[in-house]
């Protein structure tokens, strides 16, 4: 099957980023090509249409080239949860979790197997596959169990490109010294390299990039210009790294994100962050709360151990003084969990067992199982505006009841037509909801907003706006445009 294989001297080098603008440069020039990254480890997840859990960079690779993210599009996904652990997702199932020490002694036959069945699967129905590697291909202490860099290219005997981040220094040595320790058969694969995040003259590179063609006998077929902010990847680094706090200069409405330690899918921000009258500012759980217009509790791989993270250091209080003045708090999956009454986790599943107060700010009772639900939705909203079309997804091991005991009916209602996915105080002032990619719906994000802007007597902002998913279509196509420019990719189409 044709194919080409994208990887990098180290991790956060732009393989994601290339991958995703390569997909929509081939999908536009009339190929039909699919992404494909065999095994990943991220807490950014989407759940695709069967119900099957990937990593998030894969889904926008698939919608970078036009088509419906696949599970085969990443057979093994790893999500971290603390303790050397991790959960371990196989063709989008969870098959348990297992230590680090033990995940290749028990699942390297396995994976690969699943890797062989879904790459072959994926070329009966593409013209050209996109790989994804992952780190670095040439750790020589793992490079005898690695299952995502040249052991994919060369099954698919694929001309690969090597991508380095010329940002944080050092790009000739990373370049020379990864070629230096792969084996003939892997180097032979590699067909160009692409130095990415340039910033500055290129006159003032083009000595050395003379100087590496000739040392290593390889073309450079690219330098890709610094690009900031384009989207989110699989990777905590990105939110470390593209922002602590917005760099809009001046916004009407600020909504702090608490930066849990294992935060999931903060991806359900970038809507957010893309209004440009909002800024949205990370918070870790030792600093000041600060008076926000929102305060967000996002998904986590750990609830518990977050919950207790946050209690420790301060942050739950602060949020429960912050709520009982009359601020706006929303959680979402593991921060809804958070903000209810009790999460008991009686087998340990997330590592600590035992039962533990959340912030007692809705009257939910959570219970952690271990059958763990994960689909699409598609619903409509009672607030905070009635009959808004909702579509988005859950991923989740918990399960919530509502504690009837004690509490006014009238004082929370459900937040969808499925009381399940959420509630919302009758103050419109506390939120939890189950759902991913909430504010990707762009008249409920926009009608939420508004709630906050008429605390503030602001004006509201109009609802009748596209959904997110148009928006970054633009991104993409920009993204393509930009790369396409810098990027010759004729050595891999010939």
């Amino acid at each position: 099957m044709k194919s080409i294989m994208v990887v990098g001297t180290t991790s956060h080098a732009g393989k994601s980023l290339l991958t995703t603008a390569i997909c929509r440069i081939l999908s536009r020039r009339g190929w039909r090509v699919a992404p494909f990254k065999g095994q990943n480890m991220a807490l950014n997840a989407y759940v695709t249409a069967s119900g099957g859990e990937i990593g998030y960079a894969q889904a926008v690779q698939a919608w970078a080239a036009g088509v419906v993210p696949w599970v085969e599009m990443n057979p093994i996904l790893l999500k971290p949860q603390g303790d050397m652990t991790s959960q371990v997702i196989i063709k989008g199932r969870s098959v348990g979790k297992v230590s680090a020490s033990d995940y290749y002694e028990q699942y390297f036959e396995l994976g690969w197997r699943t890797i062989e069945e879904s790459l072959q699967h994926l070329g009966t129905e593409f013209d050209l596959l996109v790989c994804e590697g992952a780190g670095s291909p040439a750790e020589i202490n793992l490079k005898h169990r690695d299952l995502t860099n040249m052991r994919v290219a060369k099954y698919l005997n694929a001309p690969t490109m090597l991508v380095v981040d010329i940002d944080r220094g050092g790009a000739f040595a990373h370049v020379v010294g990864t070629l230096e320790l792969l084996e003939p058969d892997e180097r032979a694969l590699i067909k160009g390299v692409v130095i990415n995040k340039f910033r500055g003259q290129r006159s003032l590179l083009d000595p050395g990039i003379k100087w590496l063609e000739e040392r290593t006998g390889i073309p450079v077929i690219g330098v890709i210009p610094y690009l900031q902010d384009v989207f989110s990847t699989e990777d905590s680094l990105d939110l470390l790294e593209r922002q602590s706090s917005s760099s809009k200069a001046q916004t009407d409405l600020n909504i702090a994100v608490i930066r849990l330690p294992r935060i999931a899918n903060f991806t359900d921000f970038d809507p957010l962050e893309s209004e440009s009258t909002v800024s949205v500012k990370y918070l870790s759980p030792k600093q000041d709360l600060g008076h926000p217009d929102a305060v967000i509790i996002p998904g986590t791989k750990t609830t518990i151990a977050d919950l207790l993270l946050l209690q420790k250091s301060g942050m739950a209080e602060a949020i429960q003084h912050y709520a009982a003045s009359g601020g706006t708090v929303l959680g979402i999956c593991g921060g809804y969990q958070m903000l209810g009454q009790i999460i008991a986790d009686p087998e340990g599943i997330e590592g600590q067992a035992g039962r533990f107060q959340g912030l007692n700010l809705l009257p939910i009772r959570t219970v952690i199982t271990g059958q763990k639900i994960a689909r699409q939705r598609q619903v409509s909203s009672n607030y905070p505006q009635q009959g808004l079309p909702v579509n988005g997804f859950e991923i989740h091991q918990g399960r919530s009841r509502i504690e009837q005991q004690g509490i006014d009916p009238q004082s929370y209602h459900a937040l969808f037509d499925d009381i399940n996915l959420g509630l919302v105080d009758s103050c419109q002032s506390v939120w939890g909801s189950y759902l991913h990619g909430l504010f990707d719906n762009g008249p409920w994000r926009r009608a939420w907003l508004n709630r906050l802007r008429q605390q503030r007597g602001l004006k509201s902002l109009p609802t009748g706006v596209a959904n997110y998913r148009e928006q970054r279509e633009q991104i993409l196509d920009s993204l393509a445009t930009e790369v396409e420019s810098h990027l010759d990719l004729t050595p891999f189409l010939s």
